[in-house]
């Protein structure tokens, strides 16, 4: 893959955008290896480690020379859109690393995963409506469910930048590092912390928590049937038993 470097690891695979020279814009080649990655983790489900490296770069937004000359069939064929709505729907969770701007479609791509750690250098934001469109990539309803909705309309309808201090002030990350060396240890603890769980248990927990408020509760009585009735289940719960007794 020419615009990603991909690391796999036995319980989760780690890919870095690679466009430096581009400040890695999210281009219609970006977005065939991330629907490429997608399928691997569909097919294969283990954790995801998204970044851009630690370069001062997440991603710069859209490719605005292309973006300049997409048209409406462009606009519902829903280009970027569609690969975000899948790497937010990949089976097991997935972790944005950010290292200074995710702009635009940059931003929108980090909000699609469902955790944040970032650098104290990092910047958010959409610039959309400044170039005569609106943040179409998952922005309009991921970063209300993020930050609520009034903080949401401010950013999408101003513009306005939003730094590490107030990301994680206001939920839009979980966690911030001082020094961009310790990004990705952290951003790999958050992950070591998940692999811990039963995989099945993550599995199912994501299925649910991502659900509409409809499918509640069914949704969480039928995966906790599942789960019940799963031999990783009693294994883990004996253990936790044996535990509690020799101490």
């Amino acid at each position: 893959m020419s615009g990603l470097r991909i690391e796999e690891l036995p319980d989760r695979l780690v890919v870095t955008l690679d466009r430096p020279e581009k400040r890695n814009a999210i281009d219609a080649d970006l977005i065939g290896e991330l629907h490429a990655v997608c399928a691997e983790l569909e097919a294969r489900p283990r954790l995801l480690l998204l970044t851009g490296g630690i370069q001062g770069i997440f991603a710069g937004g859209a490719d605005i020379g292309q973006l300049r000359d997409r048209g409406r069939l462009d606009a519902l064929a829903a280009i970027n859109q569609a690969a975000f709505a899948r790497i937010r729907a990949l089976p097991m969770p997935s972790v944005a690393a950010v290292d200074g701007p995710a702009l635009g479609g940059g931003a929108e791509l980090s909000y699609a995963c469902d955790l944040r750690v970032c650098t104290a250098r990092a910047v958010f934001g959409q610039p959309e409506v400044r170039l005569g469109i609106l943040a179409g990539a998952g922005a309009t309803h991921r970063l209300p469910a993020l930050i609520g909705e009034a903080r949401a309309k401010e950013l999408l309808f101003t513009g306005r930048r939003v730094d590490a201090e107030e990301a994680l002030r206001i939920g839009l990350v979980n966690r911030v590092v001082a020094e961009p060396t310790q990004l990705l240890p952290a951003a790999h603890g958050l992950i070591d912390e998940m692999a811990k769980a039963s995989a099945l248990a993550l599995r199912l927990t994501k299925l649910a928590v991502d659900a509409p408020p409809a499918a509640h509760p069914q949704l969480d009585l039928i995966s906790q049937a599942v789960l019940f009735e799963d031999e990783e289940k009693r294994r883990r719960m004996t253990e936790f038993l044996d535990r509690r007794r020799s101490r």
